[in-house]
């Protein structure tokens, strides 16, 4: 996972959909098993918007854009099944959507709209996902992508959440948006991360 250096008054922070308490469970047993330090760091998710610096100062607006989108999204299934790899690209080994995986690309599309104050473009295109293992060696990755083919995990989709990396380098839930229901207008708490 590449993780952008940030500057004075900067954090970095991601949006994503998270699992399930139930499901996030299995998949962090997975990826603990195949020795992901990672795995009790990173909270199981399909990322929307990866690791990006933003202005601390600018976390009420990115806040007013995720409220904005959030309320025009209706909830949807996503049903999690079957193990991909992005090999030898990447060291990674993950969990396929067999459902939702068109609704996400709609809403990361819209998380980063050219309009608003996420716009970004991608390293790579956006290919919806749950992370099994990262960075690994072979074997390990090998390890998880057997595990993790016993994974079948559904759920319904309703919220995205605005996501903070601490300087301890824990990643934190900071603001959950509903879909179609969002009323949260209480400011965001502001955050420095010093370099």
């Amino acid at each position: 996972m590449y993780v952008p250096v940030t500057g004075a008054n900067q954090c970095v922070i991601g949006v994503v959909l998270a699992l399930p308490d139930a499901g996030a469970e299995r998949v962090r047993t997975v990826r603990a098993m195949a020795g992901d330090p990672l795995a009790q760091v990173v909270p199981p998710h399909i990322t929307l918007l990866p690791p990006t610096a933003v202005d601390t100062d600018a976390l009420a607006a990115v806040a007013d854009h995720l409220r904005w989108v959030a309320s025009r999204t209706a909830p949807f299934d996503v049903r999690l099944r079957e193990v991909g790899t992005f090999r030898p690209v990447s060291p990674v080994v993950y969990l396929s959507l067999r459902s939702g995986a068109a609704q996400c690309d709609l809403l990361q599309a819209r998380v980063r709209d050219e309009a608003g104050p996420l716009a970004r473009p991608l390293s790579f295109p956006f290919h919806p996902h749950v992370t099994l293992a990262q960075g690994l060696d072979d074997a390990s990755l090998d390890l998880a992508a057997t595990a993790g083919a016993e994974l079948e995990i559904s759920f319904e989709a309703a919220s995205l959440d605005l996501c903070r990396l601490s300087p301890q380098g824990l990643w934190e839930e900071i603001r959950s948006f509903s879909f179609g229901t969002s009323t949260d207008l209480s400011p965001l708490p502001q955050f420095h991360q010093h370099v």
